[in-house]
């Protein structure tokens, strides 16, 4: 029933973090599979557990696009009716894949998402409440949370589990970061979702993080006011989209 794609440069800071999102998932009570987009390394490096597991498949890219393309080109290989994003290093909490599915097939809607937790090199946790509440969201709800661009997104993206054709309507954005804040206010504004009051997602804090980087701030502000526009203008045309509907 669900996708999870994961862009990785195999780098070997996070092979082991890898690993770990892959016990995450051997964990969850319903069926999977992953995409792994290899972005321009040798895929013969993957770790030995996922390499073993006949649930994974990969997509070797032939030479370093970026994550954004990366996932993109993974969302070719895609053949189950719901998508989920994950980063290389982080992991999904035990229940995240069976009580966001378990909403979406009784509901109908088209995607339904959770909080996150920072998990920290101690091993403790930090829950981040998203500034979207808990509840059931219309088409183009969940991007009135975000206020203006320098502000927290509205939504956790890798949190987001949502139907593919969703997902293919709205993939990362041409971004070389924020790529998955346009994901998110993308798919959130095509179709109704539910938000779960629960953590689903744990988002790892280590200094190798793209976030760390010395140059991580020279873009960031340009990225989330692309993605804010974005959000803005797809909501405007789909509500306006449905008034003009004969």
């Amino acid at each position: 029933m669900i996708t999870v794609v994961i862009a990785t440069r195999l780098r070997e800071d996070r092979l082991g973090y890898l690993t770990t999102m892959h016990a995450s998932l051997t964990r969850q009570s319903v069926a999977w599979e992953a995409v792994i987009a290899v972005d321009g390394a040798d895929p013969a490096r993957l770790p030995a557990p996922l390499a073993a597991d006949p649930r994974i498949r990969t997509v070797a890219v032939p030479r370093p696009v970026g994550a954004a393309c990366a996932r993109n080109l993974a969302l070719n290989d895609v053949r189950t009716p719901y998508v989920n994003w994950a980063d290389d290093d982080d992991l999904f909490t035990d229940n995240a894949m069976s009580a966001r599915l378990g909403t979406l097939e009784t509901t109908g809607v088209g995607w339904c998402a959770g909080w996150s937790e920072d998990l920290h090199r101690d091993g403790s946790t930090t829950l981040w409440r998203c500034p979207a509440p808990p509840g059931q969201h219309e088409a183009g709800d969940v991007w009135t949370y975000w206020k203006s661009p320098a502000d927290t997104i509205p939504i956790g993206p890798t949190t987001l589990l949502a139907r593919t054709d969703l997902v293919r309507a709205a993939p990362m954005g041409g971004l070389i970061q924020g790529e998955d804040y346009c994901a998110a206010v993308g798919v959130t504004c095509l179709a109704p979702g539910i938000l779960l009051p629960l953590p689903v997602y744990r988002y790892r804090k280590h200094a190798g993080q793209m976030t760390q980087s010395p140059s991580y701030d020279q873009l960031e502000s340009a990225a989330r006011e692309h993605a804010w526009h974005y959000g803005r203008s797809l909501r405007a045309a789909v509500r306006h989209g449905k008034h003009h509907r004969v």
